[in-house]
């Protein structure tokens, strides 16, 4: 099968995974609505806070020269902001792991009630529904966590950077297709790398329980030599491709951090001289460095 074939094939294996999550989170879609108003609420507040800090700095002109209580007001609302970012992002963790345990729980059952009248040829399945349940709760948490408040964060970061200079925000979103590729190549090897991993640490539970199930078995027909070479090759499969896939998740952070740091320095050093030609003001640059950083994030994510 060519490169092309299979890319297509796993596309559309994909969407067929997210379309069954999605039936699998349909009778929990008030409390997705619920979340989701959470994250808008969380993002906003979020990003009105560095605006704030910014206000505060250009009321610091120099030496004796504080306005005081100016600066009490944003101090207060800098809190109450704070404040209410705290308490949704609570809210939203809180209505996330109800949702995530809800929908897990709903697949353990399935699952179980599949394996009732399954063979017992397909018992090593076991493994991967313990570790790939696992990891599907996992996953659905961070998407829940991260993948809203994601989409809002880019979205709302560019608006608030656009209204303060578009300049500066052309350099943002032209650096932009570089941590997508960062990411996209990052996302793509790491999945295929865990896949087999799980894959292959299945085919090894199951060996392992085949064997000792049936030890009566194995030593009377003198198969423990032919059982030995079996389990040396799939574990050293398995230290393989988990090698790979431990080497392709470990670039991410520094991968991400490499991308951050350009986004960083080109805002500070164009946001600096336009700073200096009098275009923005110290606060508003310290917000748009504050942004350049919150932008990335969800990439990273």
């Amino acid at each position: 099968m060519s490169n092309a074939k299979k890319k297509r094939v796993s596309l559309r294996g994909r969407k067929g995974t997210i379309q069954r999550v999605l039936r699998l989170i349909q009778p929990y879609r008030g409390l997705v609505l619920f979340t989701l108003l959470l994250a808008a609420v969380t993002v906003l507040t979020t990003l009105y806070a560095p605006i704030l800090s910014g206000r505060g700095v250009d009321l610091i002109v120099g030496q004796g020269n504080v306005n005081f209580p100016a600066l009490g007001k944003i101090a207060i609302q800098f809190g109450v902001t704070v404040c209410v970012t705290s308490i949704c992002q609570w809210l939203m963790n809180m209505v996330n792991n109800r949702i995530t345990f809800q929908v897990v729980r709903d697949i353990r059952v399935q699952a179980f009630q599949h394996m009732e009248i399954l063979p017992l040829s397909y018992m090593d399945a076991i493994s991967r529904i313990n570790t790939d349940v696992e990891q599907f709760s996992d996953g659905l948490l961070m998407g829940f966590t991260q993948l809203f408040t994601g989409i809002l964060t880019i979205v709302g970061t560019l608006g608030f950077m656009l209204s303060i200079d578009w300049r500066i925000t052309l350099i943002v979103v032209v650096l932009t297709p570089l941590s997508i590729f960062v990411a996209k190549f990052i996302a793509e090897h790491t999945y295929d790398m865990f896949r087999v991993q799980s894959e292959t640490r299945a085919e090894l539970t199951g060996l392992v329980d085949e064997l000792i199930g049936n030890e009566h078995l194995v030593r009377a027909f003198g198969y423990e030599s032919r059982a030995e070479e079996r389990f040396d090759k799939i574990n050293a499969d398995l230290q393989i491709c988990g090698v790979k896939a431990t080497f392709f998740s470990s670039i991410t952070n520094p991968a991400t951090r490499f991308v951050n740091a350009l986004v960083y320095a080109a805002v500070g050093v164009v946001g600096a001289l336009v700073a200096i030609g009098g275009g923005i003001t110290v606060g508003e640059l310290s917000v748009l460095l504050n942004y350049a950083n919150q932008y990335t994030k969800p990439f990273n994510d």
